[in-house]
């Protein structure tokens, strides 16, 4: 695997002046952006066939192993406090559990039975959206996840950094990342890693934006959980409407902290009218707002 191979560009390193090994290491990262951006095709298919799951009202998953685990699951951790993703809408299967997100646990990769049952056990199904995270290819809890996510008709997304692996070969949109050999042989937390946070932020990202949870480049469904953020709630609202500070604040108190029915209160519905518009707008604030507006011009004639 071209993970674990050693390169001769970097066979040197640990006699490189520290500059020299830094800049080694930056350019490997920079490689790894690169490798993200090849696989932009693999991406978007990944992303609208996700979105199309989530529309339904599925779930999205994540799962994976060791350090691909780990940014799996700090991919979807994110998604609840900048979009609002519904945390009952949200999996993540990490091999070996909670634990294993501060300390490796031993074999859990290779239990191939546990990662199979926990998808039976949350009765995933054709609704549902997976995303299954491995630089090798081959972890074998990753691959059985996904092979059994697939076989219950989930939608199915693989990322590895290895071609022609099983990972890839049998979810129903493998996203290859080729970021080759590592400036230290084998260490996948270097340019694989990168290469999968910046492909889990984009691919996540996409949906994201498709399902309407972000309106003029801000975050219209994020979930106000401390002072920063309900700060920053206030100032999206001002700038989307014009309004001041305090109208800002009591929209939101009327909205329940609630953005996007915020928007629409400014704009001059109740709060029941917002959701209706909302609901019938697919949550897309574009739609919504001319909506209230075209219902507002009306109601004036």
């Amino acid at each position: 695997m071209s993970t674990e191979r050693a390169s001769p560009r970097y066979a040197g390193i640990d006699l490189w002046s520290p500059e020299e090994a830094l800049d080694a290491m930056i350019e490997g990262q920079l490689a790894a952006v690169a490798a993200v951006r090849t696989a932009r095709g693999a991406l978007e298919a990944a992303a609208l066939a996700i979105e199309t799951r989530l529309r339904d009202g599925g779930r999205l998953v994540y799962v994976g192993a060791g350090t691909s685990g780990r940014l799996a699951v700090q991919d979807g951790a994110e998604l609840l406090p900048t979009f609002g993703w519904p945390a009952e809408r949200l999996l993540l299967l990490l091999a070996g559990g909670d634990a294993a997100l501060v300390r490796a646990v031993e074999g859990a990769e290779d239990d191939a039975d546990v990662a199979a049952q926990l998808v039976r056990r949350h009765e995933l199904g054709a609704r549902d959206a997976l995303i299954a995270v491995a630089a090798s290819g081959t972890t074998p809890f990753t691959v059985a996840a996904l092979r059994a996510a697939r076989d219950a008709g989930a939608a199915t997304v693989g990322i590895a950094n290895n071609r022609d692996t099983p990972l890839l070969a049998e979810a129903e949109h493998p996203v290859w990342l080729d970021t080759g050999a590592e400036p230290i042989a084998g260490s996948t937390r270097m340019k694989a890693g990168t290469a999968q946070r910046v492909a889990l932020t984009v691919l996540s990202s996409l949906v994201m934006i498709r399902l309407g949870r972000v309106y003029r480049g801000l975050m219209v469904e994020m979930r106000a959980v401390n002072a920063k953020l309900a700060r920053r709630s206030e100032a999206i609202l001002q700038r989307l409407t014009g309004s001041d500070r305090t109208a800002a604040r009591a929209a939101l108190a009327r909205a329940g902290g609630d953005l996007k029915t915020a928007i629409l209160l400014v704009e001059g519905c109740d709060p029941d009218e917002a959701a209706a518009i909302l609901d019938g707008a697919g949550g897309r604030l574009h739609a919504a707002t001319a909506l209230a507006r075209s219902r507002r011009s009306r109601d004036n004639r």
